[in-house]
């Protein structure tokens, strides 16, 4: 441990020495070195794939990752070092979202089972909850979810909590939809369903009017030989009451016309509300990323380049920058970068 912690000191050291020598830089010379600059893996080297990742919401080398068959790992460090803080704890191994309170950052939900459903996959067994940032856990339900595709905190209150169940992969069954919990996870209400067949995907909040969220559903099917991953099910729902009760905007002006759609990703820009993305797999050679201005009310499609949609049962995920309402990112094969509201450039 000793030899742990002496890696970690020389790791900051090395990395606050470059900061501040590269802080006192020309910009001119700033912007040469940062273009220089290329991604790198900083591990942890096991655990397997990660589908999910959260941060700390002031302290910012500490992050949380979820692996697909390794349960739940911390750094304190910005990824200098890892430690795995779900075993002993954790039934299951696959996790499929992550959210830390921004309220209360000791606070932890973790929803369970793997949201890109490829040939080889592992379910989960529903949602847990740290109170401890992520040193003890407890199972609070929902175990007949098996794949959870985001967990959403009311930023005011760490007890409401919104989960986005995808169900059974290679079956129909009723816990799927979306869920929500107003008491810390002593109870669920299942607040978002449409049938045994369709299950929620995607939730996206305003985080300065906490009642007003937005989910996507999707119509997916395992089968050994095969996937069915499109149908009528899939859509785009809209709630101002904290999920009592929802609007289907699917059919909205703008949006995609066709009877069948595949998998919706969704992401609401925190700086200007009104303002969300959806990155939609349709038919008709309607795929594409449309976005609306008016929370929803009408919609244009920004991009159909064509390598943001690769594998789309499988990505389609997006991501809003927090402070600047035209920066938008595409995570797929390759991520993918709009400064200027949804026009891409590779990242």
């Amino acid at each position: 441990m000793l030899r742990h912690l002496s890696y970690a000191l020389l790791g900051l050291l090395i990395f606050l020495t470059s900061f501040f020598a590269f802080a006192q830089t020309p910009a001119s010379s700033q912007a040469s070195v940062m273009k220089a600059m290329l991604w790198r893996n900083i591990g942890p080297f096991r655990g397997g794939r990660s589908v999910c990742v959260a941060g700390h919401p002031t302290e910012r080398l500490v992050f949380y990752m979820g692996t697909t068959g390794g349960g739940v790992w911390k750094t304190e460090n910005g990824g200098i070092t890892w430690q795995n803080i779900s075993d002993g704890f954790f039934k299951t191994g696959s996790v499929g979202a992550i959210s830390v309170s921004t309220s209360n950052p000791n606070i932890i939900y973790v929803g369970m089972g793997e949201h890109t459903l490829r040939g080889n996959l592992s379910h989960g067994d529903g949602v847990y909850k740290s109170t401890d940032a992520g040193k003890t856990w407890s199972h609070i339900g929902l175990a007949d979810t098996y794949h959870i595709g985001q967990v959403i905190i009311d930023p005011t209150n760490p007890d409401i909590v919104y989960v986005a169940a995808l169900g059974h992969a290679f079956g129909p069954n009723e816990e799927r939809g979306i869920f929500r919990t107003q008491d810390g996870g002593k109870s669920w209400q299942k607040v978002l369903y449409n049938n045994p067949n369709v299950g929620a995907i995607d939730l996206t909040i305003d985080p300065a009017h906490p009642k007003t969220l937005y989910a996507s559903t999707f119509e997916f099917r395992r089968f050994p030989w095969g996937v069915r991953s499109a149908g009528p099910g899939a859509g785009i729902y809209k709630t101002t009451d904290g999920g009592t009760t929802w609007t289907d905007i699917t059919r909205n002006t703008g949006l995609p016309t066709g009877t069948n759609r595949g998998r919706i990703g969704l992401a609401l820009s925190p700086s200007k509300p009104n303002r969300i993305w959806a990155i939609i797999e349709a038919e008709n050679e309607q795929t594409g990323v449309y976005r609306t201005d008016d929370a929803g009310a009408t919609w244009q499609v920004v991009s159909q380049f064509a390598d943001l949609f690769q594998r789309p049962w499988y990505y389609h995920h997006l991501a809003a920058d927090p402070k600047d309402s035209e920066t938008i990112w595409v995570l797929n094969i390759d991520m993918w970068k709009s400064s200027d509201g949804g026009k891409p450039t590779k990242g």
